[in-house]
């Protein structure tokens, strides 16, 4: 306190203090550099209070640290998760893509309706192996031809010329609503009389 320290040394002479002379002039001073009680203790309620909120929210400073990183990895495995569902989703329909090309390729020109056959393969039990090619297509194709050969194209045997050995010519029933052009070029081609077939 060094306004006190000077009022002594002002109040004392050769060595004396002059009690009387400080107490009145520190009795003068003392407000202006002394905290009323009351004003002390309502600062030191501030203060403890101002304390206890720093604390608070150092506290909730650290919470919210853990809430942003649990949300981030929340987040990072949402997003692996999603990741890893689009990547399967990819893959499950680029692999039902290669099947349905390798299923068009294995029918192409030998049924009527290419969309109606490659219906009946069950794609479950076709193996995809890594090299491309497709384990189970040639038995299922040979499955849809034995109990369903109406619905793949009649195939004229090489050479016979569309005639029967004794040279009457044979009739082959051709659906004109929906294969009569188609058939009736592979019959221009085989240079057949068209007069012997039923369009």
């Amino acid at each position: 306190m060094e306004w006190l320290k000077k009022l002594i040394e002002k109040h004392t002479t050769d060595g004396t203090l002059n009690q009387e002379e400080l107490i009145k002039e520190v009795n003068k001073e003392f407000p202006k550099h002394a905290v009323p009680k009351d004003t002390y203790n309502a600062l030191s309620d501030n203060k403890k209070q101002l304390e206890k909120d720093i604390s608070d929210r150092d506290k909730q400073l650290e919470e919210l640290k853990k809430v942003d990183a649990e949300g981030l990895k929340e987040q990072i495995e949402k997003l692996q998760e999603e990741n890893k569902t689009a990547k399967e989703k990819y893959e499950s329909e680029m692999k039902d893509l290669n099947l349905t090309n390798a299923i068009k390729l294995k029918i192409a020109g030998k049924v009527h309706d290419e969309d109606l056959v490659a219906g009946l393969f069950d794609k479950e039990k076709l193996i995809l192996q890594d090299d491309g090619s497709i384990t189970g297509l040639d038995d299922q194709y040979k499955n849809i031809s034995e109990n369903k050969p109406f619905l793949l194209k009649e195939t004229e045997p090489i050479g016979t010329g569309g005639s029967t050995g004794n040279g009457e010519k044979k009739k082959v029933p051709i659906d004109k609503t929906n294969y009569g052009s188609t058939l009736g070029k592979s019959v221009e081609k085989t240079n057949l009389d068209t007069s012997s077939y039923e369009i």
